[in-house]
């Protein structure tokens, strides 16, 4: 009875080793399997411009280490990870100068790009340094360019994408919103312009995501993570007009990429 017992135990903690030993290969292989070929694309929202610890390599285009791709890639260790976004960069900067790392073995993508199409820039220097009514106008020509020529430029740089990468899961992010209404801040644009302006976000945001749903790919929408977190929150996750650094100004700050891009993205790779 007693050797029956002793064989039975045997027998249990030889099954409980292998099962161990199958579950870490099992493992071993599916984190195998999960490796892949990560390429990041886009505009300054994605290089990490607002963030500091930019890649003196990278030049103008101000690679950040503290970027959601590289957090990303930081904490995944992807097969391989090349990062070409560029501060500044349109879509047709992306089609011309991106593009090069994609191939038929490239897994996953990310992209932002739009802003800068729309004008952007343009607009936030308008609304600052102009008047209300100058700011809702520029306003006005920036949704006028949406609706009539951006969802072709998007269509342009999306297909190029599809067609050097055409078995990559290709994830698109937006925009957030710059202000919290009826905030904190004292002074500066008027509380009309700051609504104009987060509509406008939203505006250029359904526009992105309408043409990357017509190309099979995934929208994610960084509003919600940065609500909260905006100007005139007194937690901004946004830098507001950096004097002394100008570039910076109306971007995410490291804690933007971290803790607003990041998750988001996270969640669709």
């Amino acid at each position: 009875m007693k050797l029956s017992r002793i064989a039975a135990f045997s027998s249990s903690l030889l099954l409980g080793a292998v099962l161990t030993l199958t579950g870490a290969g099992q493992a071993q292989a599916t984190d195998t399997a999960l490796a892949l070929d990560y390429v990041a694309l886009g505009d300054s929202y994605s290089s990490g411009v607002g963030a500091g610890s930019y890649d003196s390599g990278s030049g103008n285009c101000k690679r950040s280490s503290r970027a959601f791709p590289k957090l990303w890639a930081a904490a995944h260790s992807p097969s391989s990870f090349a990062f070409t976004a560029c501060s500044g960069a349109r879509t047709g900067d992306v089609t011309a100068g991106q593009l090069g790392p994609l191939s038929s073995s490239t897994d996953l993508v990310s992209l932002t790009v739009g802003g800068n199409d729309a004008g952007f820039s343009d607009v936030m220097t308008t609304c600052v340094l102009q008047s209300e009514s100058s700011c809702l106008s520029r306003i006005a020509t920036a949704r006028a360019y949406v609706d009539s020529t951006l969802p072709g430029k998007l269509n342009q740089v999306y297909s190029a994408i599809r067609a050097k990468a055409p078995a990559a899961q290709v994830v698109v992010l937006g925009y957030p919103r710059f202000y919290k209404l009826s905030g904190n801040c004292v002074g500066g644009l008027s509380e009309k312009e700051r609504s104009a302006i987060n509509a406008a976000a939203d505006y250029l945001n359904a526009a992105i995501a309408k043409r990357a749903a017509d190309h099979g790919y995934d929208f994610a929408d960084v509003v919600p993570p940065f609500t909260g977190h905006e100007i005139c929150s007194g937690s901004a996750w946004l830098h507001s007009v950096n004097w002394l650094n100008i570039g910076e100004s109306y971007h995410p700050t490291a804690a933007g990429q971290s803790g607003g891009y990041l998750p988001v993205f996270t969640s669709r790779a």
